[in-house]
């Protein structure tokens, strides 16, 4: 068993969430049982996800998307309450971390995208709030085929990805900011990168990248955002010695 206020404790210090201009609270956002012997990963939160949690006696659930943003409504929909009734009647914590689970560059979205695909070196890139969230992905010589790198990406994700690939034949530079980061396609551009990769596409995209000669690559807003909140997981287990799983509930956006 492990004190739920170490591991939020060492949540807090890891992720640094204090430092982040962010849509909604992060750390705990449902507070459940003192101790627990199992954590439960996935992205988004659900009905779905908490039922599975609770049937698998987690005593904390994590997620990169929580129940609670700061332009939703105050009063609970009856959606929310179930939510809720369903953590707190198994006394189940709940703990989100958004943009800082973005940001981090050892169990962040973006630069575990960029290892993912062979990046030889990474950097900090896509500012939200004052703060890089993103990583510029470098790969080493003249780059890699950009056949290969979309191949790359839908073996990582484990979907195939939306292109416009009016970029370079062989690319050396990536944007990367993982989920709904379509408007940062003109960051890319302006600091001279050879393509931009994202979870979801926006209309204005295609026609951007074409006329700025930049690939744009949208390999899914929930297939992006697996990363992060699994290694935290498995990071979690390790250092607690407690178990962990990854519940997935496949989203196609």
């Amino acid at each position: 068993m492990a004190l739920t206020s170490e591991i939020l404790s060492f949540l807090d210090e890891l992720l640094d969430p204090g430092g982040f201009d962010d849509y909604g609270p992060n750390g705990l956002q449902v507070p459940g049982r003192a101790e627990v012997d199992r954590v439960v990963t996935g992205v988004s939160a659900s009905l779905e996800l908490f039922e599975r949690a609770v049937a698998a006696d987690a005593g904390i659930v994590l997620v990169h998307h929580g129940v609670f943003w700061d332009k939703a409504p105050r009063a609970l929909s009856p959606t929310s309450a179930a939510r809720l009734r369903a953590l707190l009647t198994a006394d189940v914590n709940l703990v989100a971390y958004h943009l800082p689970l973005d940001a981090h560059p050892e169990v962040g979205n973006n630069a575990l995208l960029a290892d993912g695909l062979g990046a030889a070196r990474r950097e900090p890139f896509g500012e939200h709030g004052g703060r890089a969230v993103g990583v510029a992905a470098h790969f080493a010589g003249d780059g890699i085929e950009a056949g290969e790198l979309v191949a790359r990406i839908g073996e990582l994700t484990g979907r195939e990805p939306l292109v416009f690939d009016d970029g370079p034949a062989r690319v050396r530079s990536l944007g990367i900011v993982s989920g709904g980061a379509a408007g940062d396609l003109e960051t890319a551009i302006a600091a001279g990168l050879d393509g931009f990769l994202t979870g979801e596409p926006s209309e204005p995209a295609m026609t951007t990248a074409r006329e700025a000669g930049v690939h744009f690559i949208a390999a899914g807003h929930y297939a992006t955002e697996t990363f992060g909140v699994r290694c935290l997981g498995e990071l979690l287990a390790e250092r607690f010695g407690i178990a962990h799983e990854f519940i997935d509930v496949p989203n196609p956006v």
